[in-house]
């Protein structure tokens, strides 16, 4: 009853194959897309809407609202619970997702480093004060590694490395997972496949977001307090159609820079996965790949 994830790129047909072997095996699905985590956000993350579960269990969707903030120490533990129950049952967990820390803080059972309120108070401060690329700077000079791998924009996270450098006097990095035997003994499989399809696929799913009410969706939540939500209003198209909605457009002009970040995130999906040695990978364009999926987890297994 090992588990088994499935994992790799946005707009690889994830949610699918986990779907198509967990018919086969008489699995129970694990969500490890952060941005399904909130209730009311559909549309914009391609969540399977519950008709489209064909009757499978589906753990860790709708499980925040979005003036909430999804933490991934939080999501280990309730994730892991999940797993374990699952397994209790005789029934096999398939963690399915692109959220990488979330996966990996999972799978290498990621110890977390301590917090401190007084501590994080601070340099939240220090960032309403001067904003996210000079406390990026900030990082930079204090933990050169950490800046490198955060994001200038990520005010969040370049907290949370000051944070970590400040309590520990070590490198942020210090704190990440070693990547070894994976938890649970837990068979890893990635979906990928060419650029230049992927980019195709990402398009019309671009397209098949606004189509299917994307703007509506966000201006809802917007009435529920997405503004708020630390991590859900950073999303990947919410992000974009609250910036257009407040630059005075419809939200229509969000399409573009909504495709382009999706891009963007792709690349960093990639550069994440593959470095895990331990991720067998199947080519996204195969048109079924669920025997591949099932005979690797039994080999594995």
């Amino acid at each position: 009853m090992r588990p088994l994830a499935i994992v790799g790129p946005t707009g690889t047909g994830k949610s699918q194959l986990a779907l198509d072997v967990a018919e086969r095996l008489d699995a129970e699905i694990v969500n490890a897309d952060a941005m399904q985590f909130y209730r009311g956000m559909d549309i914009g993350t391609a969540k399977l809407p519950v008709a489209q579960r064909r009757g499978i269990p589906h753990h860790q969707l709708d499980v925040l609202d979005v003036t909430e903030t999804a933490t991934v120490a939080h999501y280990q533990s309730a994730a892991a619970a999940d797993i374990e129950a699952i397994m209790a049952r005789a029934a096999v967990p398939i963690l399915v997702g692109g959220s990488m820390l979330y996966v990996q803080s999972l799978l290498d059972d990621w110890s977390f480093p301590t917090t401190d309120p007084a501590v994080r108070s601070r340099w939240e401060e220090r960032l309403a004060q001067v904003g996210a690329a000079e406390l990026h700077a900030e990082l930079a000079c204090r933990d050169p590694a950490a800046a490198a791998s955060i994001l200038p924009t990520d005010g969040r996270r370049i907290v949370r490395a000051l944070e970590v450098v400040e309590l520990t006097g070590q490198p942020f990095a210090a704190s990440a997972p070693t990547i070894g035997t994976p938890r649970w003994d837990t068979v890893i499989l990635g979906l990928d496949c060419g650029t230049e399809l992927l980019d195709e696929r990402l398009a019309r799913r671009t397209e098949m977001m606004f189509a299917s009410g994307l703007v509506g969706e966000v201006n809802r939540l917007l009435g529920r307090g997405l503004r708020d939500g630390v991590t859900a209003s950073r999303a990947l198209g919410y992000a974009q159609v609250i910036a257009d909605l407040d630059a005075g457009g419809t939200g229509d002009a969000a399409r573009e820079p909504t495709f382009v970040g999706t891009r963007r995130y792709v690349r960093r999906q990639r550069s994440w996965f593959h470095r895990d040695h331990r991720i067998e990978w199947l080519d996204a364009s195969a048109p079924d790949n669920t025997d591949n999926a099932i005979r690797a987890w039994r080999r594995e297994s």
